[in-house]
């Protein structure tokens, strides 16, 4: 592409068939720049085919989306549209086939494919508002699926770091952040939800008897139960203790004089909550979606069915749980270790 400092860097490309198929591209691009494809006016909010995909979504999963959206609208326009100002239902087949093909050059194959529905969803809801006849909607949606794999993102704790956490939030002695905080961090890696889980959960979604969390709002809309064990439940208990029964979010924000305000956190201050526990600990750096990998790899170390821990997680298939299970990695390493290479090492 002639210029896409929006979507990433560029690999370099060489050979004769790479430029025969980047001047096909650029003569779609050439194509898709002449198209009308800013809206002149926008359209009401409520028949806006974005804000209607958006509002389908779990929360979790807008923010994701709304980003993979924006980076769409920012490709196909040469950077003159965003998610809301572009003319989704003006995307044709040639359109759709421009970005499917330029998604990979900058983005693992699993990322772009989930941009891809993203953009399957909004032309869905164009065909659904009359936006769309139903031929070009056909057209414009039949994308093959980018094939390939990337190493998966992310890392596991170790349990000294792990460790570490715990105790630097229960060095904060008697207080209702340190309780707080102990009790997040059982709950992303005692129970292994994910950040938007957590601060979606309520204090009536707790079951004290028999140490449930009832997660009524996992990815894609589907909820399940979350089991409280080995001192999560104690955790949880304790910070109750400081936030009271009263109805309302579980987790809470503390303000200034260390008081409890009863109202809903963000997922964002969920991160915020670990990275300032990292940085206090010396542990490196890593994300909310880390704990839950964590929990996820130490049990099926631990020897847990792979069937059970993918019900724990809330995945929809099994494959999804099989990516975090590190034991595959380490028989390789095992294996590599009974190799002698000759003269290295040595005098």
């Amino acid at each position: 592409m002639k210029n896409r400092s929006y979507i990433g860097r560029q690999p370099e490309q060489d050979g004769a068939e790479t430029e025969v198929v980047s001047a096909e591209i650029a003569e779609l691009e050439d194509h898709a720049r002449t198209t009308q494809l800013v809206l002149a006016d926008q359209l009401p909010r409520d028949r806006h085919p974005v804000l209607v995909y958006l509002a389908s979504l779990s929360r979790g999963s807008r923010r994701t989306m709304r980003a993979s959206l924006e980076t769409i609208a920012a490709l196909v326009s040469r950077g003159e549209a965003d998610a809301l100002s572009l003319a989704w239902h003006r995307l044709r087949y040639q359109h759709t086939a421009l970005i499917r093909t330029a998604l990979p050059e900058n983005y693992s194959p699993a990322t772009a494919n989930k941009m891809l529905s993203a953009l399957r969803g909004v032309l869905k809801e164009c065909f659904r508002l009359g936006y769309l006849s139903a031929d070009d909607y056909a057209r414009a949606r039949d994308l093959p699926a980018i094939r390939g794999s990337a190493a998966p993102r992310g890392r596991a704790l170790s349990q000294a770091e792990l460790q570490a956490l715990f105790e630097i939030c229960a060095k904060d002695g008697n207080t209702a952040r340190g309780a707080r905080d102990v009790a997040l961090l059982a709950a992303l890696y005692g129970c292994g939800l994910r950040r938007s889980e957590v601060v979606a959960l309520d204090v009536s979604d707790y079951d004290r008897e028999g140490s449930q969390l009832v997660v009524r709002t996992g990815k894609g809309n589907k909820g399940r139960i979350s089991y409280a064990g080995g001192g999560a439940n104690k955790a949880i208990e304790r910070w109750l203790s400081f936030r009271g029964e009263a109805e309302g979010p579980l987790f809470c924000p503390i303000i200034k004089g260390g008081r409890i305000k009863i109202r809903r956190m963000t997922d964002q201050a969920v991160l915020y909550i670990l990275q300032r526990r990292a940085k206090e600990t010396g542990v490196k750096t890593f994300s909310p979606h880390d704990l839950r990998r964590t929990f996820i790899g130490d049990l099926l170390d631990a020897g847990a069915d792979i069937a059970t821990v993918q019900h724990l997680a809330g995945h929809a298939n099994v494959q999804t749980t099989a990516r975090y299970d590190r034991r595959g990695e380490v028989a390789k390493k095992k294996a590599v270790s009974l190799l002698h290479v000759p003269g290295a090492g040595e005098d």
